[in-house]
């Protein structure tokens, strides 16, 4: 081996300002290519999001009535879930643990709208989507729990 070669700095190879060019333009059509692709997907996971919320919701919903023969009324809410709730229909067998640690959010920030007895079904549990007002199209569409994978 021959050491002076490696170290002669004149010897040294490096990249030039064309090899720098052609890899900037490969990174920079990378970018808009996939790039768009990857920005739309971010509402399309809160609206997956907020179906999963929607079904767990509606599990958590179904052992509250497995033990208490019934909904939670409108006014006792999804609250009735994490706390026991007052007023009527008493629950009978409310589970001292809860049915969930806590009543989550949608992913837009805005709470969950339960309505019992409901129009769709048993209840009514829905959110509003990213507009938060009812009606809509795309990721501003009402997700219903009863609509959730149709």
């Amino acid at each position: 081996m021959n050491m002076k070669n490696n170290l002669n700095p004149a010897k040294s190879k490096g990249f030039t300002l064309i090899e720098i060019m052609v890899v900037m333009v490969i990174l920079g059509l990378l970018v808009a290519i996939v790039g768009p692709n990857i920005m739309g997907r971010g509402d399309q996971a809160r609206v997956t999001v907020a179906e999963t919320q929607l079904n767990n919701l509606a599990n958590a919903l179904d052992l509250y009535r497995l033990d208490n023969s019934h909904y939670p009324s409108t006014q006792q809410g999804l609250d009735a879930l994490v706390q026991r709730p007052s007023g009527s229909p008493e629950p009978r067998n409310w589970n001292a643990d809860g049915y969930l640690k806590s009543v989550p959010q949608d992913p837009w920030g805005n709470e969950y709208q339960y309505v019992s007895p409901g129009t769709e079904g048993p209840y009514d549990l829905y959110s509003y989507g990213s507009d938060g007002q009812e009606g809509g199209e795309g990721d501003a569409a009402d997700l219903s729990v009863w609509k959730v994978g149709n």
